[in-house]
């Protein structure tokens, strides 16, 4: 979910609550507030607690926050003040930018996991925290954690993925981190995404969750045919997510304002591709 700032870059709480209804009443079955789509590296702690008691309390679904910073001992002391919040869960993401060992990596994931009585969900994402999470130290971390129960995968890794669900098995629910990858993930065990693009899409992709869990492969890759536009729209060089994103809810008229820097404003040519994405994705709605 997208953070909401007001025009002097203020975070809105009352627009949090209204754009959270709005994804569940679209289909969306939980919401991951203050990961990267959320600008969570640009938020302080306090405006994190409020916004994750703000938005627990707008709806019923499960809210699982993030709480990771590249400091380990900032994101245990945020993690140990979340289960007043009203959150459901915590998102474990690999430190960024310190480039630590597997071993850092698994201390790192354990020590937040031993912060909560929560359920943890670990995030692996290379792209943005210059660092892969081997699977050993994934099974490392499961093993030695028992609230340490999901991984947001959003490696690119499909070989590694589909081994550390076979080694794991229930013990991991596995849940792509990228929107494009998602129909693969699920063909190896995956259990549904975490998703940019289902701030607009998520009926569609609910529904080729739906379809795959169901064996119908053909409505699935039908339905990945119809959301690839929006893959390929949600982040690019000139506009990172959630730039994109952030566009697509104004447009769909939420006040979400702009990204804080270092993302920054978007421009009209960003309005107009969101205008015509998400115009042509309701479209083919009938």
């Amino acid at each position: 979910m997208v953070t909401p700032f007001d025009t002097d870059g203020t975070l809105d709480l009352d627009v949090a609550r209204e754009l959270a209804r709005f994804l569940v009443d679209q289909g969306n079955d939980g919401l991951v507030v203050a990961g990267s789509t959320g600008e969570g590296s640009a938020l302080s702690d306090a405006e994190k607690l409020d916004l994750f008691a703000a938005v627990a309390e707008a709806v019923s679904v499960p809210v699982v926050v993030g709480t990771s910073s590249a400091d380990t001992a900032r994101s245990v002391e945020l993690t140990k003040r979340v289960a007043a919040t009203g959150a459901a869960g915590v998102l474990a993401t690999t430190p960024a930018y310190a480039r630590p060992s597997q071993h850092g990596i698994a201390a790192h994931f354990s020590a937040i996991a031993a912060a909560t009585t929560l359920p943890v969900m670990l995030y692996d994402i290379p792209s943005r925290t210059g660092r892969k999470v081997a699977a050993g130290t994934t099974v490392e971390v499961v093993h030695a954690n028992t609230n340490v129960v999901a991984l947001k995968d959003a490696s690119g890794d499909l070989v590694c993925a589909a081994g550390l669900k076979a080694e794991l098995g229930e013990a991991l629910d596995l849940y792509s981190g990228d929107d494009a990858m998602t129909l693969p993930f699920l063909s190896i065990g995956g259990v549904g995404l975490v998703s940019v693009a289902a701030h607009w899409a998520a009926p569609e992709f609910a529904a080729m969750i739906r379809a795959a869990h169901a064996g119908d492969w053909t409505s699935a890759r039908a339905l990945n045919a119809r959301l690839a536009p929006s893959c390929r729209f949600e982040a690019s060089e000139s506009y990172p997510n959630p730039m994109p994103s952030k566009a697509a809810m104004r447009f769909l008229g939420f006040a979400v304002g702009e990204c804080r820097l270092p993302l920054g404003p978007g421009d009209q040519e960003l309005d107009q591709m969101a205008d015509d994405v998400v115009s042509a994705l309701v479209a083919a709605r009938g």
